[in-house]
Order: structure tokens, then C-alpha cells, then sequence
């Protein structure tokens, strides 16, 4: 038997790794990275990377292979969970992806452009949580349901250009489930009430 099916349009597929690091438990984040690898969307395939690092000079930035995916992107989930990051100001800078690695132990994202050389690093892995609102409404402010399951990570490591981005991850807890401020967000689905 198939699981039922959760109402709602697919808005897209994939998956959106993310660190947020700071130097104190709740204190003010010194880095933001969002990694998307998208396999379905109304814009294609394709992967980005949203940043704000103090290793940015504390600026936004976005590395892609997918220039129209990115700014869709800004525009739908991306700028929804960080509405600084849907600035159409921000430079999109063309990049090429890879991964490496095994989610049950470490796991690395690389991203290289002309001028830069990125890692993130997520090691310490823990279970994996599968989380799902059943309905795209059960959050009244935001637009869009997800389904994911998230991979938290006990640390996490950024590099840019040879150089590491200060602060770590920390414990955090949602609705009972043990997670952290960085981890994978694997098997992705956001969807749309229409």
C-alpha cells in the first residue's frame, strides 16, 4: 500500500544542507550558508549556495550553476526562510558543485568559481528525524509545506579561500527531536496550497 498523498502543488525537489554558526548558544549568527541541490522546479535543476559570513565582509552572496533557479529561488522557499537573502541585489556568481563523503559519518560540499574555493564540512552525524507538514497551511505564516528529513550534524566547519569561518554549531531542540544549527536536510519536497 502506498502512504497517503499530502494535498498541495510541488514547488520543488531536492535537498538544502545549511550551517548557521555563532560564537555563543543563541547568540548573533557569524555565518549563514544554505546549500541547494535541486532536482525538480519549475526553473530546472541546478544548485546554490546562499552566504553571509564574516568571511564576506558579513555580505550576502550567491554561488550557482543556475543563475534563473537562484533568484526563483530568492523569490519562493530561499527568501521565505531568510527574507535578507531575497534581495535581487545580490550577486549570483557562476560556480560548479560537488560533494563528498557519507551522511552517516561526515559529509563535505565544495563550491568553486573563478575567484573562489568554498568547503562546508558537517561531521559528528546523528539519527536522521523525518518531518512533514501534512498540509502547506499548518504554518499560517508561510506560504509553502515541506517534507524532509534532516540530518542533524554535532559540528560543522566553513571554508573560504583556505580560510575558516569562526563560531560552531549548536544543540537545538524542535517539537522533542534533538537537532542542531547545522545539518543535512536531505529528500526535500516543498509544495504549494493552489
Amino acid at each position: 500500500m502506498l502512504p497517503s498523498a499530502n494535498p498541495g502543488a510541488i514547488l520543488l525537489i531536492g535537498e538544502n544542507p545549511y550551517v548557521w554558526l555563532s560564537e555563543t548558544q543563541g547568540g548573533p549568527m557569524t555565518t549563514q550558508a544554505s546549500v541547494w541541490t535541486i532536482v525538480y522546479s519549475e526553473k530546472g535543476a541546478g544548485h546554490a549556495l546562499f552566504i553571509k559570513s564574516e568571511l564576506t565582509g558579513d555580505e550576502w552572496r550567491i554561488y550557482t550553476d543556475n543563475v534563473e533557479l537562484s533568484r526563483w529561488l530568492q523569490s519562493t522557499v530561499q527568501g521565505m526562510l531568510n527574507p535578507e537573502s531575497a534581495d535581487p541585489s545580490i550577486p549570483v556568481i557562476k560556480a560548479v558543485f560537488s560533494r563528498h563523503g557519507d551522511a552517516r559519518d561526515s559529509w563535505t560540499e565544495e563550491i568553486k568559481s573563478d575567484e573562489d574555493e568554498i568547503a562546508i564540512t558537517w561531521r559528528d552525524i546523528r539519527e536522521p528525524v523525518l518531518m512533514s507538514h501534512q498540509d502547506a497551511s499548518d504554518l499560517p505564516d508561510r506560504p509553502y509545506g515541506v517534507s524532509v528529513v534532516m540530518v542533524p550534524a554535532g559540528g560543522a566547519q566553513l571554508t573560504l579561500n583556505g580560510k575558516s569561518a569562526g563560531g560552531r554549531l549548536w544543540p537545538m531542540d524542535v517539537n522533542g527531536y534533538p537537532l542542531s544549527t547545522g545539518g543535512l536536510a536531505f529528500a526535500e519536497s516543498w509544495r504549494e496550497d493552489r
